[in-house]
């Protein structure tokens, strides 16, 4: 029997590739470069990194749980977008989906481009100066950017089996290279660290104990780490390419929460059990710093190329992952008729969405070229947290309003069945993800920056109101020929 859909897709996609796919969605920067990074964007964190992080866990936890619920009632390609069309309102959920898919694209671009300085650091690390230096060129660094991205493109285009082939055997890698990491990290104390820093540089450094924390910096840094659980939705976006996807959805998104939550809170105090925090803090001032080059201070070359290599591994593997999941939000648009219908085209002997593939690319591209020329890759992350948050926000509202708008989808649901238990965890998923929200443009708001387009909001802003004029001229243009409106978007798409 075949698993080829009407729509084209193929369910091929296993549990262990769904989780994969979230796994490798959420880690990458958001492990080894933001909690490290963020002492420059969010100045007076200091020591408290850990407990910002534990807490920015929180929203993240309910909107998984949103998800999951959800994705088990309907389980189709573009996930969030199907999810808050059918329990809100067709427009809330392109929104929903278009802002999402805008943030993660662009957020594509920018680790495309943060993986270049990854393999400048490894040449160092192995002695290839002139390798490094050349890598460290500008005009390399965005010429390579672009070929990693690209090169994933085809990956995804190529079909779900070549790309579980080609993310599976990463993921693994990326564990194991990550637990020396946290092995080291755990082996060495802060005298070490100071011990190694006058060895190599003659320099005197000391660590110093925690400083007071203001509540207002707390938050901020909180709506920042929200940032790296920001991925598990891509298991959703897959929702018409999974076996068995009314149990494989929600236990995937588990799946990927729980590893990724533990692995990031063991990385993040092994990092600060061995660095003093106030070095981090201090360096990150003056340069970009990453978990590998402040452990290169303690371990041999050897090492320090080993793990040099397993953050350029975690990154690389945030692109195929990333990109199957924006694909499926455009490929639902058009099934739906919101978005030009050509993009929803299935290559017919691969069953994948190319052209929407092709679409993600590009604004990916767009990713690139403004983390270059913006001079810091924080604004596209800003970009993609504003994205999340809106998106996340209105899962969560999507739990608790989908029986009153739609209960013939609701009597779907095999995840959190419980009235109670979906009011619950919709009533209190909005009202932290508001306040996220809140504190995160308020914070990019005021932030000193040289030009207006350097703060996020705006920008965000601008794309929405384009995604709106998308949005109405594509609606009308539907209801114009003739579709019943009403029974496309009261319905699941086909199976």
């Amino acid at each position: 029997m075949s698993n080829t859909s009407p729509n084209g897709l193929n369910r091929q996609l296993g549990l262990l590739g769904l989780a994969a796919t979230g796994i490798c969605s959420m880690l990458g920067a958001s492990v080894y470069v933001v909690p490290f990074m963020i002492q420059r964007n969010v100045p007076g964190i200091g020591a408290h990194v850990l407990p910002a992080f534990l807490f920015a866990a929180l929203p993240a936890l309910l909107a998984a749980m949103a998800y999951a619920t959800l994705a088990s009632a309907m389980p189709r390609a573009g996930g969030s977008y199907i999810y808050a069309s059918r329990s809100l309102s067709p427009y809330l959920g392109f929104v929903a989906s278009f802002s999402q898919w805008f943030g993660l694209s662009i957020a594509i671009g920018v680790i495309s481009y943060i993986i270049v300085p990854f393999l400048r650091d490894i040449a160092f690390a192995a002695d290839a100066q002139a390798l490094g230096q050349w890598l460290d060129t500008g005009w390399v660094r965005v010429s390579l950017a672009l070929g990693l991205l690209w090169v994933f493109v085809g990956v995804n285009m190529l079909g779900l089996k070549f790309y579980e082939r080609t993310l599976i055997p990463l993921m693994v890698l990326m564990f194991v290279l990550g637990a020396i990491v946290i092995i080291a990290g755990f082996s060495h104390t802060h005298d070490d660290f100071i011990a190694g820093v006058m060895a190599r540089e003659g320099r005197q450094i000391q660590s110093l104990p925690p400083e007071p924390l203001s509540l207002s910096v707390f938050l901020a840094a909180a709506a920042l780490l929200f940032s790296s659980f920001i991925g598990f939705d891509s298991i959703a976006q897959a929702g018409g390419e999974a076996k068995n996807p009314s149990r494989t959805l929600p236990l995937a998104i588990g799946i990927a929460i729980l590893t990724v939550g533990g692995f990031y809170m063991l990385f993040t105090i092994a990092v600060y059990h061995a660095v003093p925090w106030n070095f981090i803090a201090d360096e990150a001032q003056i340069k970009d710093i990453t978990a590998p080059g402040l452990l290169t201070y303690l371990l041999p070359a050897a090492w320090g190329t080993v793990i040099l290599t397993g953050a350029a591994i975690a990154l690389i593997n945030d692109l195929p992952a990333m990109l199957l999941s924006v694909s499926r939000l455009i490929f639902a648009w058009a099934e739906d008729g919101i978005f030009p219908k050509s993009l929803a085209a299935i290559h017919p002997r691969r069953h994948t969405p190319y052209r929407a593939i092709v679409l993600s690319g590009l604004m990916a591209t767009i990713g690139i070229l403004g983390s270059h020329f913006a001079g810091d890759f924080f604004l596209g992350i800003d970009i993609m947290v504003t994205s999340m948050l809106v998106n996340f926000l209105l899962m969560c509202v999507s739990v608790g309003y989908l029986p009153v708008k739609n209960p013939t989808l609701a009597a779907r649901i095999t995840v959190m069945r419980n009235r109670k238990v979906q009011l619950a965890v919709a009533l209190f998923g909005s009202l932290l993800l508001s306040g996220f929200l809140a504190i995160h443009t308020w914070k990019d708001l005021n932030a000193p920056v040289a030009a207006w387009y350097f703060h996020s909001t705006p920008i965000w802003l601008i794309v929405m109101g384009i995604a709106s004029l998308i949005f109405g001229y594509e609606y009308h243009k539907l209801k114009n020929s003739g579709a019943d409106v009403h029974r496309i978007f009261g319905q699941l798409p086909p199976e």
